[in-house]
């Protein structure tokens, strides 16, 4: 059975259905969209081959209901503006049984880890960040950690 999957370029949800894999690549900036499909005609490996980027969002997918075996984000919830109603999306169009995986910084209950993660971002990640031209990118981290979801969140 042919599949599809769905990685959002800068939100990088990734959805799969069974069978061999096609992607379909979802972003509401046209310029990531582009940026992610010239990418995509670098690699030679054939399964960049099966990637469509579609323009669309995260808030309003544009797929029907119980549709992909497999959702992922990485390192992207945390820029959609309303959380829970992106992850209803998500579950909207995950087939019954099938799982959504959010891969991304979470505050720690644990005071020692927070200050080690917040030492991280402030000393190494954004000075290097900086060092590339790109230190406004990661400055929002520490403050996005602290407001992000966590294992109580219920959508």
């Amino acid at each position: 059975m042919a599949g599809s999957a769905f990685p959002l370029c800068k939100t990088s949800f990734l959805f799969c259905l069974s069978g061999y894999l096609n992607v379909t690549g979802l972003d509401f900036s046209k310029e990531q969209l582009s940026v992610a499909s010239s990418r995509q005609h670098l690699r030679a490996k054939a399964c960049y081959k099966n990637i469509e980027w579609v323009e669309g969002n995260a808030l309003e997918l544009p797929f029907p209901g119980s549709y992909f075996d497999a959702i992922t984000i990485g390192y992207g919830l945390r820029n959609v503006v309303d959380k829970p109603k992106a992850m209803r999306e998500m579950y909207r169009v995950v087939k019954p049984g099938c799982r959504i995986c959010v891969l991304d910084f979470n505050k720690s209950a644990q005071p020692l880890t927070t200050s080690f993660q917040e030492w991280m971002i402030d000393n190494i990640v954004v000075p290097v960040a900086t060092g590339y031209g790109l230190g406004k990118d990661y400055e929002y981290l520490r403050s996005s950690i602290n407001e992000f979801l966590t294992d109580g969140f219920i959508f």
